[in-house]
């Protein structure tokens, strides 16, 4: 059913150690792991894209020993359960060995065309990372997961995948907003799919234990693996690493543009939560941006500092890197020898930012004075509370001789603001229509364009809550017509208009809607 080949495993030391209880592991990268298994395990939800690139279709995941590797029960030949050690910064301090707490790695899969995907199921149970929690998941985070997954993939925006949503026919006990008021919520697991589950801190936490020798094998071994394009230049081992880093700091700052132009605010962007290969990974308190506020964090635990807010994110990546070169800096003879990724990254970043908003704007290409206009807006659209995923899609339709307000007057959250901010939004539109008429593109072609890049469907926090809701009472109907829009985000998709909506007045304040915590 899959074929497995297991190099992380097979080339990386493990914990000599065996059983899942917690404690810390020194000398090694891995665990060998149990699953707990569940009650009674049901297949939720499946991505058929995913199962796909996996060789795998419809009649093999209704499979009774798929579903029992899917939830934990049972491992299918060749599959391997561990769980990988690593470190991070979480809100700017060290907090040392972490690990997959709840994460427990399948193996590595290999498809007919010879691409490799880890597989992970997350709720699975206790690890020895797992620091006194029960290694489980609810439904509520998983199907969020599951979903954004899969919503950002369509999106054109590098991430993680997920397999499937299998619930466990079990509950657990969650503090949704560690607020003291525990409650007991249906159980699910969640099966990932990446090229790599490979982390910052992976590297972190060998660094800081001075595991120098362990160190240097994880990054040769991630360079032979993930990497290979790499692996195969004729270069000595100090230059393959610096070109290995900016790499890294390249992928991260491409994925950083993709967020921002969707509008999307990972929530809790820890070194932890950092991938090495530049994909979205671990998706908790997620959202996308609804009125337009630089300053929003979908994050409870981050409301206070807002580290992690929308427009932070380019910065805190930043950061992110370096702490990634910190770590890796005793394996070079100079201090300050990756700096030049670094630099790379911000040139990186700087242009897919610019290219990002030229495509959403509807311009040809990117100008010195394409700054200030875009900076006008985002005040404008801060100020008049304006939704930044209805604005720029409504933007396309715009008549640029004869620039109308009320083209985009649907994205307003409300009425008195869009009337007191209506004259300067028209001033705004008349050197906008005027800057496209610079480049002189036929209307039929910027609207195509326009709408390539600015989705009409995203996963909005009010929609999954809402899904949620219906499946913690046993009907997936919405979860499943939510994965079907979500497959076409860009597509008009007549008669799908309440999924394409802006946020509702209730869901503003609303648990799950707006706010959300990291068991979220």
């Amino acid at each position: 059913m899959l074929t497995f080949d297991n190099r992380f495993v097979r080339e990386l030391p493990g914990d000599t150690e065996h059983g899942n209880a917690p404690r810390q592991v020194f000398g090694a990268c891995w665990s060998p792991v149990t699953p707990t298994p569940v009650a009674a395990p049901t297949l939720l939800a499946h991505s058929r894209e995913v199962a796909a690139a996996l060789d795998l279709d419809d009649e093999a995941m209704a499979t009774p020993q798929l579903l029992a590797a899917l939830a934990g029960n049972a491992l299918l030949p060749g599959m391997v359960a561990y769980a990988t050690c690593y470190g991070g910064h979480q809100f700017g301090q060290w907090a040392g060995q972490l690990g997959d707490g709840r994460a427990i790695m399948l193996g590595e899969a290999i498809n007919r065309h010879g691409l490799r995907f880890e597989l992970q199921l997350k709720g699975a149970g206790p690890t020895p990372y797992a620091r006194r929690a029960d290694g489980r998941a609810v439904l509520r985070s998983s199907l969020r997961e599951f979903l954004c997954s899969e919503a950002m993939h369509h999106l054109g925006v590098p991430t993680t995948r997920a397999l499937s949503l299998v619930g466990t026919g079990e509950t657990v006990v969650r503090d949704m907003f560690y607020d003291g008021h525990p409650v007991a919520e249906p159980g699910a697991v969640v099966c990932r799919v990446a090229p790599s589950f490979t982390r910052f801190g992976h590297f972190e936490l060998l660094a800081a234990r001075g595991e120098r020798e362990l160190l240097q094998r994880l990054v040769d071994f991630t360079i032979a693996r993930d990497f290979p394009e790499l692996a195969a230049l004729a270069l000595a081992p100090e230059q393959r690493l610096r070109a290995w880093f900016t790499e890294v700091c390249e992928r991260t700052a491409r994925l950083l543009a993709h967020w921002l132009r969707v509008g999307f605010v990972h929530g809790v962007m820890n070194t932890d939560n950092m991938s090495i290969v530049g994909l979205t990974i671990d998706y908790g308190p997620y959202g996308w941006v609804d009125n337009f506020d630089p300053g929003w964090t979908p994050n409870t635990t981050d409301a206070s500092s807002r580290r992690y807010c929308f427009a932070r994110q380019p910065a805190i990546a930043r950061w992110n890197l370096e702490r990634l070169a910190s770590a890796l800096a005793p394996l070079l003879p100079t201090p300050g020898d990756l700096a030049a990724g670094i630099e790379r990254y911000d040139v990186v970043y700087s242009g897919e930012f610019c290219a990002a908003f030229a495509g959403k704007l509807g311009f040809l290409g990117w100008t010195h004075d394409d700054g200030e206009l875009l900076d006008d807006l985002f005040e404008l659209m801060r100020l008049a509370e304006i939704d930044m995923t209805s604005f720029f899609r409504q933007l396309a339709q715009l008549d640029i001789d004869r620039p109308d307000p009320d083209v985009v007057h649907h994205a307003f959250y409300r009425a008195e603001l869009r009337d007191r901010f209506s004259p300067d939004l028209s001033r705004w539109l008349a050197r906008y229509g005027a800057r496209l008429r610079q480049d002189g593109q036929p209307a039929a072609q910027r609207v195509a364009a326009m709408n390539q890049v600015n989705p009409r469907f995203v996963l909005r926090n009010y929609l999954a809550q809402e899904a949620i809701d219906r499946a913690e009472q046993g009907d997936t109907g919405m979860l499943h017509e939510l994965l079907d829009v979500l497959r076409h985000p860009y597509d008009e998709q007549p008669g799908r208009d309440a999924f394409s909506a802006k946020r509702p007045d209730w869901a503003r304040h609303k648990a799950g809607c707006s706010m959300l915590s990291c068991s979220s």
